[in-house]
């Protein structure tokens, strides 16, 4: 019994939302990306809706989205 008290627990936990530092709750549909210096700001981390600048070199960073089920980023 104890073992089948033990395999639901980490199922339980397998499903549950873990904080891993920068992701949070909120759905994000991509991220900022300045490909020169290789810096990524996560969309849901932007205030406006114009592309922000790269923090190390100031140019306009590119959006791209994350890929989805199917594994495409397109």
């Amino acid at each position: 019994m104890r073992l089948l008290d033990t395999v639901t627990e980490t199922l339980k936990a397998s499903t549950q939302s873990v904080n891993r530092g920068d992701v949070t709750d909120e759905e994000s549909n991509g991220a900022y990306w300045c490909q020169d210096c290789a810096e990524r700001i996560r969309d849901v981390d932007v205030e406006g809706e114009t592309p922000p600048s790269c923090p190390d070199c100031g140019d306009e960073m590119e959006f791209e989205r994350s890929a989805g089920s199917t594994g495409c980023a397109c």
